[in-house]
């Protein structure tokens, strides 16, 4: 029960943290700039067209973050935010080496090694995936 509790919380806070950053970027929510100014910023990285990629980053953390909090499709859920921290990774805090302190891909990692662990270990009891098995 102890392991099924804790792969529920992380589902949970690492999930919904995805549901954020991708709700920032498709509604400007919480803070974020929606479509046209996340993709604005992706055109100036070099992400292009910046305004699709915007919405397609969006939509993987957001549906990703879903399914992941919610334990369903884990692995899929899992591989779509992979993706968008190997490409965060890739485009913008790699050249930064690892720290976070000065903008490198340490916190990134984290939650790459997190969705990856998940996805082997798999979602745990309290999950749809559970419930559909």
């Amino acid at each position: 029960m102890s392991i099924a509790l804790g792969l529920l919380v992380i589902r949970l806070v690492v999930g919904l943290s995805f549901v954020g950053h991708g709700a920032q970027k498709l509604f400007g929510w919480f803070g974020g700039y929606g479509p046209k100014g996340t993709g604005g910023w992706m055109e100036s990285i070099g992400i292009k067209p910046g305004v699709a990629m915007a919405v397609i980053a969006g939509l993987m953390e957001f549906v990703g973050g879903l399914l992941f909090a919610a334990g369903l499709g884990t692995v899929v859920a899992a591989a779509l935010i992979a993706m968008t921290m190997i490409v965060s990774i890739v485009k913008i805090h790699g050249k930064n080496g690892y720290w976070a302190t000065a903008g490198g891909y340490e916190y990134n990692m984290l939650l790459l090694a997190i969705a990856v662990a998940v996805a082997i270990m798999g979602a745990g009891t309290y999950s749809i995936d559970a419930l559909l098995n």
